[in-house]
């Protein structure tokens, strides 16, 4: 078993271009913990390795429940790495195409929640998407954690040119093609590919996102319909076809507002009659009258 510092390294979590992450074992505390390690060819280099050490601190200040928190720091062979929580219950991804329309705007709706809390510290993720938001399993209900702040950015330092950053089917226009710089919104656009991506089990654009539809010289498209079946308000895919738009002004405003307006359509949509019929309460009340009147009828005849 390999050991970083005092952590014995158990499970490999995930592995990307720059890090890997573990679940280890802190033997003095006794839990789990979550380790990430700097891969060994970026540990040389410097601007990977102080991006990589600016995580550590990011995750560290943002002291917030829906923030995934720095615990401790460490250098060995050369390779930094940090400690975290160990959030049970797996990533956003492992839900795609598993859960219920509600359960997924719910979960959209936490994110979203979660991503504001970087807004709110003066920060833009830049790299949002399913399997860098955490479900924490030990709430009622469950919560959504953001990890994973590779790619973020300070808000004041976002409105000019920068590396394009990000992964492709999450990124919004002004971001993917360096449209001007960029704010929090582009997060928002992330989100509503999450949200979508939940419901309907695949990407709105595709894994290529809008720098595919650029590759084809075709004017962007607004996001698919989401199918019927799924039983989705009308209003809710307005919604998402508003946080997929390409021109910024008319994504909502802000990761919370978008949020906001997830669940008040969700619960919206579960208290409004369907089309098929009367709400299942005015059901309830009329076989109850008509159950009532038929006993009494029958009593009279007696």
């Amino acid at each position: 078993m390999q050991k970083l510092g005092r952590y014995l390294l158990e499970d490999r979590l995930g592995a990307g271009s720059f890090a890997t992450v573990w679940r280890a074992y802190d033997p003095e505390l006794d839990t789990d913990v979550a380790v990430k390690v700097l891969a060994d060819n970026w540990a040389s280099n410097a601007d990977v390795r102080q991006r990589f050490l600016a995580e550590a601190r990011l995750l560290r200040r943002i002291s917030d429940p829906r923030v995934v928190r720095v615990h401790d720091v460490g250098v060995q062979d050369d390779r930094p790495y940090f400690v975290m929580d160990y959030v049970r219950g797996g990533t956003l991804a492992e839900q795609v195409g598993r859960c219920r329309p509600e359960e997924a705007l719910r979960l959209a709706a936490e994110a979203g929640y979660a991503v504001q809390v970087l807004h709110d510290a003066g920060v833009v993720h830049r790299d949002v998407k399913p399997s860098n938001l955490l479900l924490d399993v030990g709430r009622t209900p469950t919560a959504v954690l953001v990890a994973d702040l590779g790619s973020a950015k300070q808000l004041a330092d976002a409105s000019g040119l920068t590396v394009t950053t990000g992964t492709p089917a999450y990124m919004a226009p002004e971001q993917a093609f360096q449209l001007g710089g960029f704010d929090g919104r582009a997060d928002v656009y992330a989100l509503g590919v999450v949200a979508y991506e939940l419901l309907t089990g695949r990407k709105p654009f595709g894994p290529g996102g809008h720098a595919t539809v650029a590759m084809t010289g075709t004017a962007p498209l607004p996001a698919p319909a989401i199918p019927r079946e799924l039983g989705i308000a009308d209003t809710i895919e307005t919604l998402l076809r508003a946080a997929l738009s390409t021109d910024p002004e008319n994504r909502p405003p802000t990761a919370r507002s978008f949020a906001d307006a997830l669940l008040h359509r969700a619960d919206e949509e579960r208290t409004s009659p369907g089309p098929s019929g009367p709400a299942p309460r005015v059901v309830w009340l009329a076989a109850v009258a008509v159950f009532l009147a038929t006993t009494a009828l029958t009593w009279l005849l007696r």
